[in-house]
């Protein structure tokens, strides 16, 4: 048996209740502290894990409406961003005055992870107080990092730890040894020897003795999709046998004092701690074996991997860790004090890349369902039984498969659910066979796709009663499920969700105080059959739909639906920087919320999305040529007697105002 995905409380008090919707979608699990529903059926952000300062999602999106920004939107939180970074401060702060450690520790952020200007000058203005970092991995980030590292330290030197990893070229090292002559706290971490050879030659060139840090290749594996970033294949690092070299060519220019880092990354989304454990211990001697060696090592770089909980498992799965922040910091302080300590070596300053636990719960998109596809939980029996009579008065008989489909509907009852599957399948497949060779007219095969989508909601909708789903029915609420089509771009707004199956939490921003009565998946506004979410997070199963509530027509034909919002959660990492222009779907807008002195939520900053002609010069297309081209066009057809003036000016008019406007659907 398959335990349904739904809260049972429901059916033991009578009534559905927002605690109910809490335990459904698992938000205390993933959500960490920062995420809960509120008395109003609506989610809110708790930015510093204190119930008493909620934000409202469903207020902030009416009040976004109101000021004329409409979904979709991507909500930066600040405060959480702040508060995440205090928090892996205190784990480590914490752990270490406990263990008695004294080589300190520092936070250095990727900027890869999430390159909006707005997020890394935040971080950049923290780390002088939090002792953090930044990371650069190519040449457009180091001059990124040059120039945020100088905004936030002001003139003069700055001690924040600027770490370059990735291949160098000449000129990168160039660069790296010059700001290290204008003051940075710099260090060149080398990947293959070249680059150390560049590193000595700028050095010597500009007299400056820079900090030199080495990647190593280690034995110990990694974990999860990223697995290959350790080991001997990895991509990046020296074999120990080059490391050795590499000691020998700095000693032979007298730069061994220079080496000051070791270096490894076992890979992003550690989901298994012991992982983590075998790499910081091999680190850890191969640092003390190089120290003894005479290496003027005072840094140990465990890399990136620190993970988030996607789902709420707390498993080693993954989209999910089997470990906590707290547990993070004591076992790497841990493993690199028992180490060092029994080799006699001082502790160094240990430094982890962890810009995805930093990042990503800062963020959310809030998206807007446009309308649903669906199978019809109720058949229209007056009229399958008027195109059977139809069907009769032509002289026909109806087929068999549709009067046994017709009768397995009206006689189920909850003994006879297991035969009435198997009944209805069977029926439905000879009436698909039929319909292939001619035997069955249209409309009795819709007949027959009717009765037999009905049955099948009837039979979850008795064991929704239960709690339980037989085995053998368990592709049933997948098959059924509706596709509730949203205002955004899946490649734009979550490309990680559709390249890797990364999960992210998906939760409605309101109603929450209703049972949610239908089951679907989410199809984005592409033209892509890939644009969809049909995997969502769960503690326990691969969980193929999400519980969903009815979307209301509004009055009137073509009026549309009644506002209905999903929150998509933990988007602060990756996600916006990877994103790409699938239809020329551009940048959401983007709003900066947090919490004045009050505690009531403020906006700091809007970002607009892009517009359809920045999108459209992207691809090299000049909206002016544009413009003229069909201002010609119109003005030919005008001329025709194709258009109307009146009408070639409207068009003209909604063409440039299209240009103009946001790349989603607006209303």
């Amino acid at each position: 048996m398959a335990t349904l995905s739904t809260s049972r409380s429901a059916f033991l008090h009578g009534q559905w209740t927002a605690a109910d919707s809490a335990q459904l979608y698992g938000i205390a699990d993933w959500g960490k502290g920062y995420v809960g529903v509120n008395t109003h059926g609506h989610t809110t952000v708790m930015p510093t894990k204190d119930a008493g300062k909620q934000i409202d999602l469903h207020e902030v999106v009416e009040g976004l409406k109101e000021r004329g920004i409409h979904t979709p939107v991507l909500l930066r939180f600040n405060d959480i961003l702040t508060h995440r970074l205090r928090e892996i401060r205190k784990a480590f702060d914490d752990t270490m005055a406990e263990q008695g450690y004294k080589g300190g520790y520092s936070c250095v952020y990727p900027i890869k992870v999430n390159q909006q200007r707005h997020v890394c000058e935040q971080i950049a203005g923290l780390a002088v107080e939090l002792n953090f970092g930044l990371e650069a991995g190519s040449k457009p980030e180091l001059l990124a990092v040059l120039g945020l590292s100088a905004v936030a330290g002001g003139p003069g030197v700055n001690g924040m730890p600027i770490i370059c990893n990735g291949f160098k070229d000449s000129e990168f090292i160039e660069t790296v040894i010059l700001a290290t002559k204008l003051g940075r706290n710099i260090i060149p971490v080398v990947e293959k020897f070249s680059e150390l050879e560049l590193v000595v030659k700028h050095a010597k060139s500009y007299n400056v003795r820079p900090k030199i840090g080495l990647r190593v290749k280690l034995s110990a594996r990694g974990a999860g999709r990223w697995e290959g970033s350790a080991g001997a294949r990895s991509k990046f690092g020296l074999f120990v046998s080059e490391v050795l070299k590499a000691v020998e060519y700095l000693k032979g220019h007298g730069m061994l004092d220079c080496l000051n880092l070791i270096h490894c990354h076992v890979g992003s989304q550690l989901y298994d701690i012991r992982v983590l454990k075998n790499a910081v211990n091999e680190l850890a001697h191969v640092y003390c074996e190089l120290h003894k060696m005479g290496a003027g090592l005072t840094m140990l770089d465990i890399g990136g991997g620190m993970g988030v909980d996607y789902d709420g498992s707390q498993s080693a799965w993954s989209s999910s860790i089997n470990y906590s922040v707290t547990e993070y910091a004591a076992d790497v302080v841990y493993r690199v004090k028992s180490v060092c300590e029994d080799a006699g070596v001082p502790h160094p300053l240990i430094l982890s890349e962890s810009g995805r636990a930093m990042v990503a719960y800062s963020s959310v998109l809030i998206i807007d369902v446009l309308g649903t596809s669906r199978f019809e939980s109720q058949p229209d029996l007056p009229a399958i039984e008027a195109s059977m009579a139809a069907e009769a008065a032509k002289g026909g008989e109806v087929p068999q498969p549709v009067k046994d489909l017709l009768d397995t509907y009206r006689n189920m009852t909850d003994r006879n659910v297991t035969e009435s599957y198997h009944d209805s399948t069977q029926a439905r497949d000879e009436a698909m066979s039929l319909f292939s060779l001619g035997y069955m007219s249209l409309p009795m095969r819709a007949a027959a796709e009717q009765l037999f989508w009905a049955i099948g909601h009837k039979i979850l909708d008795k064991c929704s009663k239960k709690g339980e789903l037989p085995d053998e029915f368990e592709a049933l609420p997948e098959l059924l499920s509706d596709i509730y089509f949203c205002n955004f771009s899946l490649f734009q707004s979550m490309p990680d969700s559709w390249a890797i199956d990364q999960l992210f939490p998906i939760v409605p921003i309101h109603r929450l105080n209703e049972e949610p009565t239908r089951r679907g998946i989410l199809g984005d506004i592409t033209c892509d059959s890939d644009g969809k979410v049909d995997h969502f997070v769960d503690k326990r199963i691969d969980k193929k739909i999400l519980e969903l509530h009815e979307v209301r027509d509004l009055p009137g034909d073509g009026a549309g639906v009644e506002p209905y919002y999903l929150g998509v959660f933990l988007l602060g990492a990756y996600q916006e920087i990877l994103g790409d222009l699938h239809n020329l779907l551009g940048d959401t807008h983007a709003v900066h919320i947090s919490l004045d002195e009050s505690g009531d939520w403020e906006i700091e900053e809007v970002i607009e999305g892009d517009t359809v002609e920045e999108v459209l010069s992207y691809v090299q297309y000049d909206p002016e040529d544009l413009k003229r081209a069909m201002r010609l066009d119109i003005e030919a057809a005008c001329r025709q007697g194709r258009l109307t003036l009146g009408e070639g000016k409207s068009l003209l008019k909604f063409y440039d105002d299209g240009l103009e406007g946001y790349t989603y659907l607006e209303e």
